[in-house]
């Protein structure tokens, strides 16, 4: 049975400034998008030039952050945050919502797309392979951080893991690492290998929601239930209830990406 290294959550000091990993990952997020963006874009498979793709970066990070953090307080922790309200504007200290933020993507691409007089559908199938890989950041800094532990385990599992930050020495699955292996590097490895052919347009849409939807939906039953707007359950998770709708919007968008192309 093996026991969470507890890291230090800051990963560099300078000074009175200090550097947390879980804020570090979401620059390698970025990074990664923009390498893999210019990728595409040196391949001839990507709607824009680098410069459009930057300055799409930076609509997507106000989505991220914006949506990110809303989406945490209003659909995990509106209590908290409604007795606390000036914790909202603290996104140093954790707590972002990949639901929140995913909305919040949404529109920051529907604004440039409309900006860039560009359809808001291809812009959704360029960014959809550059997502993943930038998921799995994220939940490295989970699971750095010792949060979003997973449900109890049998300890006779070879990968079964105590984090003290739990308030218990029992053994727990590490879902952060498994959020790491489906939605981020299953999910990558689907996408990129699913864009080598053209698509129709919303199809590779489609497939990111179904994929990431579904992907979710199974980590969630390893993931200790948040208590959201709905309270805690072990039933069905508020990760769960949030993915179902992305995995039945993926399948219609599907569906009419490839009708639409048979007209």
């Amino acid at each position: 049975m093996l026991t969470h290294p507890q890291f230090d959550p800051v990963a560099i000091s300078l000074g009175p400034v200090s550097i947390h990993w879980y804020g570090l990952m979401y620059l390698v997020a970025f990074v990664q998008f923009i390498a893999l963006g210019r990728l595409r874009i040196r391949n001839g498979r990507a709607p824009m030039n680098a410069e459009q793709l930057d300055d799409l970066l930076f609509y997507g990070v106000l989505g991220v952050i914006i949506g990110g953090r809303l989406g945490q307080v209003l659909f995990y922790e509106p209590a908290y945050y409604l007795a606390n309200p000036l914790e909202i504007a603290a996104v140093w200290k954790g707590g972002m919502s990949f639901h929140g933020g995913f909305l919040g993507v949404l529109i920051a691409m529907a604004l440039w797309a409309r900006k860039s007089r560009m359809r808001w559908l291809t812009i959704t199938d360029f960014i959809a392979p550059l997502v993943p890989l930038g998921l799995a950041a994220g939940r490295v800094g989970n699971f750095i951080n010792g949060e979003l532990w997973g449900r109890l385990a049998d300890p006779t599992l070879p990968w079964a893991m105590v984090f003290p930050q739990s308030g218990s020495l029992d053994p727990r699955h590490p879902s952060q690492l498994y959020h790491v292996a489906l939605e981020g590097l299953a999910l990558f490895a689907l996408l990129w290998l699913w864009t080598a052919k053209p698509r129709p347009t919303g199809a590779t849409s489609g497939v990111f929601l179904i994929g990431y939807g579904s992907f979710r939906f199974i980590t969630e039953f390893f993931r200790e239930p948040d208590h959201g707007i709905f309270g805690q359950s072990y039933q069905v998770s508020m990760g769960q209830w949030l993915s179902l709708p992305m995995v039945l919007a993926g399948v219609a968008m599907l569906v009419l990406a490839y009708r639409r192309k048979s007209l």
